[in-house]
């Protein structure tokens, strides 16, 4: 056994702790730090379990070794003795970076020298049971004693948890006596609602900064205003966890401070090679509505440092998607703005010995487990020469890179921050041949747009210390990231690659077809914004990896198109209707409210003729067990028209199918009441009908194992259904492109912009509540 294990061995941890303590090369090094110290200040060659077990907790805990010498000398001397001050003290030291620390002030923020004795420990857990007496003689041992734990703690903050849990379990016990039957039958959970079981959260995720965070029935608003997400405060940066404090951080944070007094500024910063979808729109909505809903700011700004992949049909679209999801960016700003500052700072980092120019190769550089560079420790005045003569356009694409001198969190050592690409640039032109990567340009566009919150998905957590590091290593001011996790959607692809894919092959027409899940797509199927922004609400702002199914969002879209879609009726698959006796100067107009529940809301009118029609599947010629609408034995009840219709004659051709019915009518004033009343359309407009379905059979269409032949092998076959021919009342006439109807009995829909003034073409946004079948 070596050393190292014996020392971690003597402070009383297991083999088994030491064994896993030892690979973790860095707690392994402050943890044998802390004990050397301890050993020192008490003189003696031993440490106490007791200290031992604070030792080790402080030293998986503490983020700022400079800190070390400090708490061991406090936890040495026995003014720390407990987990809960220890807690206390970590907090301090992270929340006061600046030396020297003030030890009285810390003394008092972690209890040193306050003695609980067992009398206030008695009294002090006797005064809470008075408090929930009444309650916890109601349910007994069902109730939540973690509340009894929790105002007791409160109360007396630095009292031992063994101690104070042991008087709780006296005092409950003397208070209802032993457990009996009843007591230890489990309590019966609430049943979820279907709302809440239809979002699926991974387990092993948290909450925003590891706080659980309860978003039901709450506001995206509410969710992101103030404390909500227990963020940093503007100019507080130091006391977020793995916040890297230089010795000039504290007069850069002030000066922030000085320019923007506290304001929240934020960023979303999308790459222009692509259309937003729908898990943009949560990052969308976070960054917004965090600057809005704590009276910030936030840039729309575009991350354009590849000219290969980038198009001005991105920019615009991406553009029109934040404002129409309800947001105004307080400037629209491009990381190729700062083109030359970026290259300036990059000479600056050459200079301060953390960058170098390198001639390894794309292959060379993949994986994370790459041998070091032989060129990485070549003179600095020889890396700005070579990247001088990178930028005049002197060395091949593929031949050279600018890489930083760090290793991220993922493993990846030395990220490269610049490469060559002889590809005109959008805005610049030909004016650079040597364009930042995102690991390079991302932090120090936030640090010079002054970002105070630069949130963005989980998987750039892997990039948080390169982050700081560069925004460090150039003496910058440098922002907090904060991560939260991707919003994914079953029975879809999102990756730009494949959607391309969709395109190439014909599956579908563009990037705005109403089968995906791009948010033009959304926009062209007739989704408002709103039911957008509420179902980003209803997901919630954790850093939890959220999956949901579409019928959540389209639950979200029939809320809000419920209140604001006008009525219409429509029939896709027409059966004629003459009614041969209708009354001679009968209405020939029949009046329709836009929203039948609540009529105050408008009205319009339809044409009532003698011939009409209705939908084939609300005639049945055979009379069926449960069906209530129209047979030759039935009547059915026209919606608006205040007549009941029966049948005289069923119409057929020579194969038998039925081509058209003669009625007879009557006032619903005199008939007996129909079991249903149907909808029906009369001197109708002819249009085009798209009905769709889910783009793919399979919830995971990406996923190998459950579509083994890839997602372009797993394509619905009926996901869109064209009818040529629908009928739709004259309601509809003039209707503009993206105008929203409910078609009665039928769904939700949207004017397509393929319509034209001879013929209006609708999408089917999403189907009504009700099964099809359902009157």
């Amino acid at each position: 056994m070596d050393d190292t294990s014996t020392l971690f061995l003597s402070i009383g941890l297991s083999e088994q702790k030491v064994k896993e303590t030892l690979k973790n090369a860095a707690l392994s090094t402050t943890l044998k730090n802390a004990i050397v110290q301890a050993r020192s200040v008490n003189g003696a060659t031993e440490v106490d379990k007791a200290t031992g077990t604070l030792l080790y907790s402080m030293a998986s805990r503490l983020k700022d070794s400079k800190r070390l010498v400090f708490l061991v000398e406090n936890i040495a001397q026995r003014k720390i003795t407990t987990e809960q001050q220890l807690a206390a003290a970590l907090e301090y030291v992270k929340t006061h970076p600046q030396d020297p620390i003030n030890q009285r002030e810390f003394n008092e923020a972690c209890g040193v020298g306050v003695v609980i004795t067992p009398e206030q420990i008695e009294d002090g857990v006797e005064s809470v049971i008075k408090k929930h007496k009444e309650q916890l003689e109601k349910e007994r041992y069902h109730f939540n004693m973690g509340l009894l734990m929790g105002d007791v703690r409160s109360a007396l903050k630095w009292a031992d948890g063994k101690a104070l849990k042991n008087e709780v379990d006296m005092q409950v016990l003397h208070l209802l006596g032993p457990k009996t039957e009843a007591d230890l039958e489990k309590k019966s959970k609430p049943q979820k609602n279907k709302a809440e079981s239809e979002v699926t959260v991974k387990k092993e995720e948290v909450a925003v900064n590891g706080e659980a965070t309860h978003v039901e029935g709450k506001s995206l608003m509410e969710q992101l205003r103030g404390e909500a997400l227990r963020f940093h405060k503007p100019g507080e940066n130091y006391t977020t966890e793995g916040y890297v404090v230089t010795p000039n951080t504290m007069n850069l944070l002030k000066k922030h401070l000085e320019l923007f007094g506290g304001q929240i500024r934020t960023r979303f910063p999308p790459e222009p090679n692509g259309i937003l979808h729908i898990g943009h729109a949560k990052a969308i909505n976070f960054n917004f509505g965090y600057a809005k809903a704590n009276n910030g700011i936030c840039y729309l700004r575009y991350d354009d440092t590849n000219p290969e992949k980038e198009e001005e049909k991105y920019f615009t679209a991406i553009k029109d998607m934040v404002e129409w999801l309800g947001y105004t960016p307080y400037a629209v700003t491009h990381a190729s703005d700062n083109f030359q500052q970026l290259y300036d700072l990059a000479l600056d980092l050459i200079r301060r010995g953390h960058a170098y120019v390198c001639h390894q190769k794309g292959e060379e550089l993949k994986g994370h487990n790459t041998p070091p560079s032989p060129w990485r420790d070549r003179p600095i005045e020889e890396s700005l020469v070579l990247f001088e003569r990178m930028k005049k356009g002197m060395f091949a694409e593929g031949e050279v890179t600018l890489r930083m001198k760090m290793v991220m969190e993922d493993g990846k050592m030395d990220p490269v921050a610049y490469r060559i690409k002889y590809t005109p640039h959008h805005r610049t032109g030909d004016e650079w041949c040597i364009y930042p990567t995102y690991d390079y340009t991302h932090c120090l566009c936030d640090s010079i747009e002054n970002i105070t919150h630069s949130l963005c998905t989980k998987e750039f957590q892997a990039r948080r210390s390169s982050y700081y590091w560069l925004c460090n290593a150039l003496d910058l001011y440098c922002p907090v990231q904060w991560e939260y996790g991707r919003l994914n959607l079953t029975y879809t692809v999102v990756s730009k690659r494949k959607i391309i894919k969709l395109v190439e092959t014909g599956v579908v027409r563009d990037w705005d077809d109403p089968r995906l899940f791009t948010l033009t797509a959304l926009r062209r199927r007739g989704f408002p914004p709103e039911a957008i922004n509420n179902f980003c609400a209803r997901v919630g702002v954790t850093v939890s990896q959220t999956t949901t199914e579409p019928h959540l969002l389209e639950a979200c879209v029939r809320d809000v198109l419920n209140e604001t879609a006008p009525r219409a009726m429509a029939v896709l698959e027409p059966l004629k209707v003459t009614i041969v006796n209708l009354p001679e100067g009968s209405k020939s107009e029949v009046g329709v409210p836009d929203f039948p529940a609540n009529e105050a809301k408008g009205s319009h009118t339809v044409p009532f003729k003698s011939t009409i029609f209705i939908e084939q599947s609300d005639f049945k010629e055979v009379m069926e067990k449960g069906y209530k609408r129209l047979t030759p034995e039935q009547p059915v009840g026209l919606r608006h028209a205040g007549y009941v219709i029966s049948v005289k004659k069923v119409i057929k051709d020579a194969q038998g199918k039925v081509l058209e019915l003669e009625v007879s009518c009557c006032s619903t004033d005199t008939a007996e009441k129909p079991k249903a009343f149907i909808h029906w359309v009369s001197q109708p407009l002819t249009c085009e009908v798209r009905l769709y379905d889910r783009l793919f059979l399979h919830k995971h269409p990406e996923d190998p194992a459950e579509v083994p032949n890839g997602f372009l092998s797993d394509i619905n076959p009926n996901s869109m259904q064209v009818i040529n021919s629908a009928l739709v009342d004259t309601s509809v006439k003039g209707a503009k492109v993206l105008d929203k109807f409910q078609f009665e009995r039928v769904g939700y829909f949207s004017v397509d912009p393929d319509s034209t003034a001879d013929k209006l073409v609708f999408n089917r946004t999403v189907t009504l509540k009700e099964d099809p079948g359902k009157i």
